[in-house]
């Protein structure tokens, strides 16, 4: 067959059919439910072997659209007489005949697990679970685990300083083109799922005190990962009881907002000492110091032991 595209005037008179419809729409959104997992269930047990499927719900089925309608409805369950339980499903189907969508009831096999749904895009039928059915032998009534899929949010491109979304829907994702971070809402708080700072050196100047090396910092998906350089005393000696700020200094968007972070070191000569990074709720945001050590002379190293980290985000 040769190429084609539809609707356009030379395509039959600019006609769609509902299999042309289909593969163009199915792919404009999820097949699932609109909606959150924080609505009320989309399907409960009614009285006796039956179900309910909540009013006023809408969904997406291979492009097709679907509601319950302002009243809902009721989905009557086959009894089990077999001996042994059985798992049914509700399901939203897309019948290729008549290019309908209704909620039924997809009917398991007793002593055996939930049936299989329909999701080619060759078959008779497309379905979507909204929940499972237990069906116990001889029941006279069911339970119903909630089962709905929700029909995904697309990404928007925005800037740190100016959300496109000033009030986010839960699994909204944004992509910052200025910071370079992918983000999520969650719910609660807008959350970061990826992003990466580069090595960052935060080594400063201070009085007292050489730099033997950079300390260097990374962002990385709302972690900050420290790598501390040696530190040389180039004032006079310090005899312990006094606190000392070391030559390094933690960015503002880099800093733990109320956790100071304490860092294990090492003095020349086999000395120990305590290194504290303060928080950015604190009188030294950000800032390094010497806190807890044995005295120490002009020319001797404070060596940082390993890495520190912590959250930001």
């Amino acid at each position: 067959m040769a190429q084609d595209s539809w609707p356009n005037p030379e395509h039959n008179n600019r006609f769609v059919n509902d299999v042309e419809y289909e593969q163009m729409a199915r792919y404009f959104t999820g097949s699932g439910v609109y909606g959150a997992p924080t609505d009320p269930a989309v399907v409960t047990a009614g009285v006796g072997l039956t179900v309910n499927i909540r009013a006023n719900v809408f969904a997406s089925v291979s492009g097709h659209g679907w509601t319950s309608g302002t009243t809902g409805d009721t989905l009557t369950i086959d009894p089990n007489t077999s001996g042994q339980a059985r798992v049914d499903r509700v399901i939203l189907r897309l019948s290729r005949t008549t290019w309908t969508v209704r909620a039924v009831i997809k009917k398991g096999t007793p002593g055996g697990g939930p049936p299989t749904l329909a999701t080619g895009p060759d078959l008779p039928n497309f379905e979507v679970l909204l929940g499972n059915i237990t069906v116990p032998a001889g029941a006279l009534s069911v339970t119903v685990t909630r089962g709905e899929r929700y029909v995904g949010r697309g990404l928007r491109v925005t800037t740190s300083t100016a959300q496109t979304n000033p009030n986010p829907e839960l699994g909204d994702l944004t992509w910052e083109s200025d910071t370079k971070r992918l983000r999520i809402y969650d719910g609660q708080k807008t959350r970061t799922l990826y992003e990466d700072s580069g090595q960052v050196v935060i080594t400063t100047t201070v009085s007292g005190w050489k730099a033997g090396s950079d300390s260097v910092l990374e962002l990385k998906n709302g972690a900050v990962y420290l790598r501390l350089g040696s530190m040389e005393r180039t004032g006079g000696g310090l005899s312990g009881s006094t606190s000392s700020r070391l030559p390094g200094l933690i960015p503002a968007a880099y800093r733990h907002p109320t956790r100071d972070q304490p860092v294990l070191a090492y003095i020349t000569g086999a000395g120990l000492a305590r290194l504290v990074i303060y928080a950015a709720n604190t009188p030294k945001p950000g800032q390094i110091w010497l806190e807890n050590y044995r005295e120490i002379g002009t020319g001797e190293d404070v060596l940082p032991e390993g890495g520190v980290s912590w959250v930001v985000d």
